[in-house]
């Protein structure tokens, strides 16, 4: 490598100044590995000799702004330009057993500091200004031979810092491409089985962070593979391995585990076709889908296996574990309601729905509809190529209906014909659990037959009141008098 990732200019002014003091730096790990493999990134990562303090004199008027949230591990923030710099400190540092936060002991040498590093990929440098690339692990082999390594024992790595663990199936997920996997060396691959109750030290998010960049990886099936052929799964989403108690030797169902992470493929594949950004949703949804099925797995007395409102406990599921990993609520509701809706569609796929059946689909899948499509289409994984066919025949036509149904209708914001108050204005009531009653009274009837006057609103509501022993309230208000 005979220079820095497409000569940009930030990297040689900040070599520049650094060096003009008397220090060295160095561009460092992901930057020089995804320089070796083509990708351009606004992210640059150096180390230096210099300590903290000098770094922030010496870019001091040159940048346009600094960060200092990682200062205590010896890390300042830089942004120039639209780039993001990271320069931190050689760094000799030694780890507590009990935690994974290092003690922080400043180094001497870039030498010392690539020791220090968790893959062999990562510890790689271009020293500058002279550009001089140092590999002294072997990273650009093991880079070229798609091999995951350590610069020392791997049981050393992970004793020292557990997270590496979940690192080393963030990269296998991130890197190579659809015909070259990442391969994973032996030792390191024992030393994920060995180590992987050491995650315990871990903080959840630290955890859920890597968990998150593997799901949306390039190949996630690839490092969700390895979580779970290592144990380490058991440690961090447990429900996808006990998946495999379902598997049945006398192929009265499909194999689950299988059938997610086959899922999960379609899914991604899917979002490739449409051109869209790897979705977390989409893909967690994709699989967690199933995961309710061990526990409600049944031998049908004539020799079948159903797993009856197994979408309803897996939403539960869904919840508790994205909650135990600490997720954004959002994040949470959104996954469990897809979970919880993926089976819907087969109702439509056995007989037509009329029109009220798929303004409530619309509806309770919400603004989550398009993540539900591609969801519910991954979800067919027959090799039956005229059942794979049907189906996907099915989900076109409910696709298609929902598109002509939208363009009358409003399908995205279905709402009761009258709000809240004109409701309290006409029955001449206060706000309270009637007002809401006859919302969702109002609510129903829109979804069942569909957009109706005002008038014809206030005559339901006016009928659905005198069920409910309310003083008759009269004629509806005039059409200008009710828009008031």
């Amino acid at each position: 490598m005979s220079h820095p990732p497409g000569d940009v200019p930030v990297v040689d002014e900040l070599a520049e100044r650094l060096t003009a003091g008397g220090h060295e730096v160095a561009l460092v790990g992901g930057t020089v590995r995804d320089a070796l493999l083509g990708r351009v990134s606004p992210d640059l990562d150096f180390a230096t000799s210099a300590r903290p303090e000098e770094v922030l004199a010496a870019v001091k008027g040159w940048a346009d702004a600094t960060w200092e949230t990682g200062i205590a591990f010896g890390t300042v923030g830089i942004a120039k330009d639209g780039y993001r710099l990271e320069v931190t400190t050689y760094r000799a540092e030694s780890y507590d057993r009990s935690s994974r936060n290092p003690t922080v002991e400043y180094g001497d040498t870039l030498e010392g500091d690539l020791a220090r590093r968790d893959f062999t990929i990562n510890a790689m440098a271009v020293r500058l200004p002279d550009r001089t690339f140092v590999d002294k692990y072997g990273g650009r082999e093991d880079l070229a031979k798609r091999r995951l390594r350590t610069p020392g024992r791997a049981e050393d790595s992970f004793d020292d810092d557990p997270l590496r663990i979940m690192r080393a199936a963030r990269f296998v997920a991130q890197l190579g491409d659809d015909k070259h996997p990442f391969v994973v060396a032996d030792d390191v691959v024992a030393a994920m089985r060995s180590h992987a109750d050491r995650l315990a030290i871990v903080s959840v998010e630290r955890i859920r962070d890597e968990l998150t960049k593997t799901v949306v990886g390039a190949h996630p099936r690839r490092g969700l593979t390895l979580l779970v052929e290592t144990g380490v799964a058991e440690h961090v989403m447990p429900e996808l391995p006990k998946l495999k108690a379902t598997v049945d030797e006398h192929r009265r169902h499909k194999d689950v585990y299988e059938h997610t992470l086959t899922v999960l493929d379609q899914a991604v594949a899917l979002e490739r076709e449409r051109g869209s950004e790897p979705d977390f949703v989409t893909r967690m949804a994709a699989l967690l889908h199933d995961i309710g099925k061990p526990k409600t797995r049944k031998f049908e007395e004539k020799g079948g296996v159903s797993f009856h409102h197994h979408e309803v406990v897996g939403a539960d599921m869904a919840r508790a574990r994205l909650q135990r990993l600490r997720y954004p609520k959002q994040i949470v509701e959104d996954v469990a309601t897809l979970v919880e809706l993926h089976l819907r569609f087969h109702g439509y796929a056995e007989g037509e729905w009329t029109d009220k059946a798929v303004r409530r689909y619309v509806r309770d899948a919400g603004p989550l509809l398009e993540r539900l499509h591609v969801l519910t289409r991954s979800d067919c994984t027959t090799r039956n190529k005229r059942k794979a066919a049907m189906l996907k025949a099915a989900y076109d036509d409910l696709e298609a209906r929902i598109a002509r149904l939208a363009e009358v209708e409003e399908l995205a914001a279905i709402r009761p014909p009258l709000d809240g108050k004109q409701v309290m204005d006409y029955l001449a009531i206060t706000p309270g659990p009637l007002v809401g009653e006859a919302l969702s009274f109002l609510l129903e009837l829109r979804i069942d037959r569909g957009p109706m006057s005002e008038p014809e609103a206030y005559a339901e509501l006016r009928a659905w009141a005198a069920e409910r022993g309310v003083p008759d309230p009269g004629p509806a208000p005039a059409a200008d008098q009710a828009n008031d």
